[in-house]
């Protein structure tokens, strides 16, 4: 397995030099020098004693190269070596031949740097996203393959990054040692959401860039968007979500349409587009499609939308193993409340991650939603509620909640969101309700193998729209106006549905 590329947060606070991590040939520090949260610099040799001296392990290349050296491994400050990276031969402070756009990095007086900095939004632009990573490429930007894919983190950017940063709760990202002069390409990327533009950078100060340019994209024409499939159901419309977040509605097509996101009826949800949008085309029927394991691979993404009921007959056995398998190929799943019958009565993995017990509770409605801040993704999860959202912090108020979740098991699923319980009169009442969990695929796996991901909602997650049969896509069905807490919830959890895979544990 490639090494992974290192994770490079840059502090806002510091100034950091990055050092790129490049191909074979190009200039390498005696250790791979990563930057750390605070600014200052650590050492991660990895797997350098294996190589001749002078020597030292590239991890893109995979091979030893030519090490060389830093300005704090050669003595030279910022002001001994001055000049451009081409006049010191090698970026900043010199250590071999640059290449590409390292040759336009600079060096600049004292405590300066050139930076590029901005905020990554949603394609609607409401709302600001983290940990999306942003950053100059140095070599050519590979093109996204659509379906199910099995890639590590390290390996899923679509480029070698020259400089990087990930935004951070506000969506807020900085890029320190960017390189010098017109048309510098820059990539936003969150899995296979990913937008390219191109922008003047003046050197040793602040470069702002409109927000306008580094949200994710609405369409194809501004940039490379996830294949999803979604299945409508009458108790939720999720379909309504993903135009809600900004994905234009010429984006939603049927399977054979070229749009990003391909709809199918699920019980009912709406069966057909409205007149305005595909001369209203009639959606394929959900169990007409997912008992094929080759239908699901064409896609990155899948959700289904609660139907009200289980409908069981309609989710055989072919099609439980297909999703299964789906995500055994790293596929990513979204199961909307009742679509638990997935899980619940698939494969043998896939039942072990919860106990399903219909005894977990009765919930008030509204209830009010807890966010687990026990693990790391949790409490980005709780800080960024806390800012876009008016409810008390790691809060959100939650319609149509259900009680289906009796209980995960913790070692193999993460609890995201739960709710307390009414209490019962003469019945014990349980702590605490699940409404969010995830786990990564395969379950049997360590996580370092792990590329597939299932987010199960016991959530109606929009309930204030109209999917049925008589309401069709979007005109009819999709009329609620802005995103509601629990809509605004999913959102996070979406785009984290997209990222490589990490232990829930981690950011």
């Amino acid at each position: 397995m490639p090494m992974p590329l290192p994770r490079i947060v840059v502090s806002t606070t510091f100034t950091v030099v990055l050092v790129a991590l490049v191909t074979v040939g190009l200039v390498a520090c005696s250790d791979d020098v990563v930057g750390n949260n605070d600014g200052t610099r650590h050492t991660a040799n990895q797997g350098g004693d294996d190589c001749p001296s002078g020597q030292q392990w590239n991890p893109v290349a995979e091979a030893c190269v030519p090490s060389g050296g830093t300005q704090e491994d050669s003595g030279l400050g910022a002001d001994d070596a001055g000049g451009t990276t081409e006049d010191t031969g090698g970026g900043p402070g010199g250590g071999g031949p640059c290449e590409n756009l390292e040759c336009q990095q600079v060096d600049c007086p004292g405590t300066q740097t050139t930076s590029i900095t901005g905020v990554v939004h949603i394609p609607s632009g409401e709302l600001p996203l983290p940990d999306v990573t942003v950053y100059v490429p140095n070599t050519p930007v590979e093109p996204i393959i659509d379906g199910a894919t099995c890639v590590p983190c390290g390996d899923e950017l679509s480029a070698v990054p020259l400089v990087l940063d990930e935004t951070n709760v506000h969506g807020h990202f900085q890029i320190n040692d960017a390189p010098v002069g017109e048309d510098i390409p820059l990539v936003v990327e969150v899995g296979k959401w990913r937008r390219q533009i191109t922008v003047d950078i003046q050197e040793c100060q602040q470069n702002a860039i409109d927000p306008e340019l580094t949200r994710l994209p609405r369409n194809q024409e501004e940039g490379d968007l996830p294949k999803m499939a979604v299945t409508t159901g009458g108790w939720d419309a999720l379909e309504c979500l993903i135009k809600k977040i900004g994905v234009d509605r010429s984006e939603f097509t049927t399977e054979d349409g070229d749009g990003r996101v391909h709809l199918f009826a699920g019980h009912g949800g709406s069966n057909r587009f409205s007149d305005s949008l595909n001369n209203g085309a009639s959606f394929t029927t959900a169990w007409d499609w997912w008992d094929e394991l080759d239908n699901l691979l064409e896609y990155d993404i899948v959700l289904h939308s609660c139907e009200g009921s289980a409908n069981a007959d309609d989710k055989s056995d072919d099609a439980r193993n297909a999703l299964y398998n789906f995500t055994l190929a790293g596929g990513r799943v979204f199961l909307s409340h009742w679509h638990n019958i997935w899980l619940q009565g698939g494969p043998q993995p896939f039942r072990s991650v919860a106990n399903w017990d219909s005894g977990a509770g009765s919930l008030s409605d509204p209830a009010t939603g807890f966010i687990d801040s026990s693990f790391d993704k949790g409490q980005l999860l709780h800080q960024w509620m806390s800012l876009y959202s008016s409810a008390p912090a790691g809060q959100f108020p939650i319609r149509e909640p259900r009680a289906t979740v009796g209980s995960i098991n913790a070692d193999r699923a993460q609890q995201w969101v739960w709710a307390q319980p009414d209490p019962i009169p003469f019945f014990p009442t349980p702590d605490e309700v699940v409404q969010y969990f995830s786990f990564n695929t395969p379950l049997e796996a360590e996580p370092e193998n792990q590329c597939g991901r299932v987010v199960f909602s016991d959530i109606h997650v929009s309930p204030d729209e109209s999917s049925a049969p008589e309401n069709p896509f979007p005109d009819e069905s999709c009329t609620a106006v802005g995103l509601s807490p629990q809509e605004k919830a999913l959102v996070f959890m979406l785009f984290d549905l997209s990222r490589c895979i990490v232990p829930d544990g981690k950011k």
